[in-house]
């Protein structure tokens, strides 16, 4: 789990999505615990003793750094979401952009959107490092599998450390593409119909992969 976390903390600096000592990891370990990243580390130079458990009161159980002073953010999450087990928070620049724009994801411009996440709606404002930031998720965490945040990033999570990963990349891909839509004239928007076909198509997805 550490070596796991340390790999696709690297991944996502490389990909800009965690500049400075920006965005933050979890995984759930088990009923009563999760490992998470620390504060005011790069997440490039994170190593797996960097690494903290806490329980899910938020008290810290191990780890010589300091726990991520967004840990209010991931603990509401898994409080909400039996299903998770992973969270990725970052600030991934075209998504960001739309965050900072005060504009989620809501277009289904592309089949990928609706095939993959569907919306990704934005949360309000909220202080980062406080417990506002969580409380502006809570109607979104059990409908949604990435959110905006705005003037701040994005969180994914998932049922894996990959799957939330993937998640994040996705939701940056789908801003990319957006604002490039947006940019090159009207975006297309899938039609009603298109959006039901897509939909009948992942279930049958969803279904074979199991």
């Amino acid at each position: 789990m550490r070596r796991e976390i340390v790999l696709f903390s690297k991944l996502l600096y490389r990909q800009g999505c965690m500049p400075g000592t920006s965005g933050n990891l979890s995984v759930r370990l088990d009923a009563e615990r999760l490992l998470i990243t620390p504060t005011g580390v790069s997440k490039f130079l994170l190593k797996a003793a960097d690494l903290v458990v806490v329980d899910f009161d938020g008290r810290q159980i191990s780890g010589s750094r300091k726990v991520t002073s967004e840990l209010n953010m991931h603990l509401a999450i898994y409080r909400h979401r039996d299903d998770v087990q992973a969270v990725v928070h970052s600030h991934p620049p075209y998504a960001t952009a739309f965050a900072c724009a005060g504009r989620g994801l809501e277009e289904m411009l592309c089949q990928e959107a609706v095939m993959t996440l569907g919306v990704v709606p934005l949360a309000g404002y909220a202080t980062t490092g406080t417990g506002d930031v969580a409380a502006s998720l809570v109607s979104y965490i059990p409908h949604y599998d990435a959110v905006l945040l705005a003037n701040h990033g994005a969180v994914s999570y998932g049922c894996s450390l990959p799957d939330a990963f993937q998640k994040m990349e996705t939701v940056e891909h789908l801003a990319h593409v957006a604002f490039v839509a947006n940019q090159l004239g009207t975006p297309r928007a899938l039609k009603e119909e298109q959006i039901e076909q897509l939909l009948v198509a992942r279930f049958r997805y969803l279904q074979n992969a199991q």
